[in-house]
């Protein structure tokens, strides 16, 4: 196999194809860097990109095969990883101007634990300043482009992963996200991911001060890929516990839902209407389920509205109250004027608001725990928007309102800390369709097995070619 058709195979392929000696790691990489060669400057999904350091780890893990060392799952496999956590010896920026010298002594404990599995990174992935849009755009790196329509958004705050996966940079990369950050950009640029449960990945960025509770509660980082199979074996050598996050847990990935369950769907959330281009999608994903066998029945979770709304008042109060004063003498116009949006959609952000939000979620999260205990997953939009154009959010008060109200069934999985996993389903009026598969806590295979079960019977969109 020629190394310009390398950059095409998925992780799992990757690692089987340099575990059996049909390719070497360095051929992998290099196709891989001469595909970013061709199509970064114009997408920019990726900031920093070290090619001479990946070809050395490379040809370091095909002598350690060659020699019969232990290898780890991902050995030799190419990745990409988010611009808003450590990779030691690499600047965390996080889209912000004041933090390019801002160097990692080491590594977030789920990147440290990739190097460990043998993966390779090739570089930083794009994100919008602090993550805090669904966007990716930034004054230091500049716009990453989504390549279904470069004139719409490519989705955030881990739009610049996607793009690399959906057009063949590398087979697996790294997200995070604490308000759809996985799966917002995974709908708009036709690849696949997973938001765990709070805990299941451990976490820590030691070049950023200790975020605030809610955001402790509501970000996870997670696996994005081109197929689901990938994403399963990225999770899998990212979880575990670590000394360095408290909350993480260590919990075998297995299984969980009762045998017999039925699956729960949500086409219209909370019945403000969801976009016929994303509806299309949703359709899609329970006919390929129902014509499996799969006892599907229209179900909304309890107090979606509440859920809703306590992730409003917790992050934005946050956001406001924290990080708002703490970088607005060095962030830039964007972020400024994004905060500026929030406060005016944002409900009371008051002090007593933000602790009886805290303390409603647990009730919250006891009620929905109630519902998956009917219910195996639910299937759900993710966006019940396909992707807006390019800085919808900072045109004016009344687009970022109808932006927030857009993830009415993305953030409040944050707000409870389940775990969703998002596959492609289709394309439709030139973009990509995707469904949500959300789970109770620690029920993420159960996530991964249903949306591979819609995977299979659905055409793969991705990587993207220059002529699609």
């Amino acid at each position: 196999m020629q190394s310009q058709e390398l950059w095409s195979l998925g992780a799992a392929a990757t690692a089987e194809g340099i575990r059996s000696r049909a390719f070497s790691s360095r051929e992998v990489v290099q196709g891989c860097l001469e595909r970013i060669d061709a199509l970064n400057p114009s997408l920019n999904a990726l900031t920093a990109i070290r090619p001479d350091a990946a070809l050395q780890a490379a040809d370091e893990a095909d002598r350690l095969l060659a020699a019969g060392g232990d290898i780890g799952p991902l050995h030799g496999v190419p990745t990409v990883i988010k611009g808003n956590v450590d990779l030691a010896g690499w600047p965390t920026v996080n889209g912000c101007a004041a933090l390019t010298e801002n160097e990692a002594a080491t590594s977030s404990p789920c990147v440290d634990n990739w190097l460990k599995a043998g993966a390779i990174v090739l570089g930083r992935s794009n994100t919008p300043e602090f993550c805090c849009r669904w966007e990716t755009n930034n004054s230091v790196f500049g716009q990453t482009l989504n390549p279904w329509n470069t004139a719409l958004t490519p989705g955030g705050s881990s739009g610049g992963t996607a793009v690399a996966l959906a057009v063949g940079m590398v087979p697996l990369g790294h997200g995070t996200d604490l308000g759809g950050s996985l799966r917002h950009p995974a709908q708009c640029c036709g690849v696949a991911s997973i938001k765990p449960t709070l805990g299941r990945v451990p976490d820590w960025v030691s070049t950023q001060p200790e975020p605030a509770m809610g955001v402790q509660l509501m970000n996870t980082d997670g696996p994005m890929a081109r197929r689901v199979a990938d994403v399963r074996l990225g999770l899998q050598c990212m979880l575990g516990q670590h000394r360095t996050d408290p909350w993480a847990v260590d919990r075998p990935l297995r299984l969980e839902a009762e045998p017999g369950l039925p699956i729960a769907v949500l086409s219209d959330p909370l019945g403000r209407s969801v976009h016929p281009q994303v509806a299309g999608g949703v359709s899609r994903a329970v006919e390929i389920l129902r014509g499996q066998g799969h006892t599907v029945v229209e179900a909304e979770p309890p107090r979606l509205e509440d859920a809703f709304a306590l992730w409003q008042t917790v992050c934005f109060y946050e956001l406001l109250n924290g990080l708002k004063p703490e970088v607005e003498a060095i962030c830039g116009d964007a972020l400024r004027t994004v905060l500026e949006r929030y406060a005016e959609v944002a409900p009371d952000l008051s002090v007593a608001a933000y602790h009886r939000a805290l303390a409603e979620r647990t009730t919250l999260l006891r009620e929905w725990l109630g519902f998956f205990s009917q219910f195996s997953v639910l299937v759900a939009p993710v966006s019940t928007q396909p992707p807006q154009r390019i800085d919808y959010d900072l045109e004016s008060a009344d687009c970022n309102r109808a932006l927030v109200d857009s993830m009415r069934m993305v953030v409040p999985i944050n707000a409870l800390g389940l775990p969703s996993a998002v596959v492609p389903v289709g394309v439709d009026e030139g973009l990509p369709q995707a469904v949500q598969v959300i789970g109770a806590p620690f029920r993420e295979l159960d996530c991964l097995t249903i949306a591979e079960r819609i995977e299979a019977e659905s055409v793969p969109i991705t990587p993207v070619t220059e002529e699609a």
